[in-house]
């Protein structure tokens, strides 16, 4: 399974709002250089808050472009900087499941960790964002759209263009959950 970089993102203070870059560097078992989320423990000020000693599970975040296509479709016409902290913004590719190593560029490789558990702070930039990010599948049960987390195995630049190698962990495979 291969994909792309389509865009990525990052910003030094605890904001929703990010800037595009030309490149991202990505490092070993902290995360996005120069990024307020950069760390082996939680940066998320509610996580840091309740145990800051709690594994950095959310160092990288990807969204998948389809999001972004919903979203216009329904209205929401975001920036892709505007919502996605540290974010490799990828081109139709299935990442699932939990530990599914991906290739990001010529060095990087990111864990996947787990799904991001969207806050109502979305609605802070879109009213409705919050919303448009949650579904319910056929048996009642919570569809978070928002992306998912990984933590960084191997450092390196990722850039626009960058291909995105997918490598499955041996099974039985974990279902994703929220991070």
């Amino acid at each position: 399974m291969t994909g792309a970089v389509i865009a990525v993102s990052r910003s030094a203070t605890h904001t929703m709002g990010m800037s595009n870059q030309d490149i991202i560097r990505l490092v070993a078992g902290l995360g996005v250089e120069a990024d307020a989320h950069q760390g082996a423990t939680v940066k998320h000020r509610s996580r840091v808050a309740r145990d800051p000693s709690q594994p950095n599970l959310r160092q990288v975040h990807l969204i998948h472009a389809e999001l972004h296509d919903e979203l216009a479709s329904a209205g929401l016409l975001l920036h892709q900087a505007k919502w996605a902290r540290t974010s490799p913004h990828t081109g139709s590719i299935c990442w699932r499941p939990t530990g599914a190593r991906l290739h990001l560029g010529e060095s990087a490789v990111v864990v996947v960790t787990g799904l991001r558990n969207p806050c109502t702070q979305l609605d802070g930039i879109h009213p409705g964002l919050m919303g448009a990010v949650l579904d319910r599948d056929a048996d009642g049960n919570i569809v978070r759209k928002a992306g998912i987390m990984a933590v960084v195995l191997a450092g390196g630049e990722v850039a626009p263009g960058d291909a995105i190698r997918v490598e499955l962990p041996q099974g039985p495979h974990r279902a994703l959950a929220p991070v």
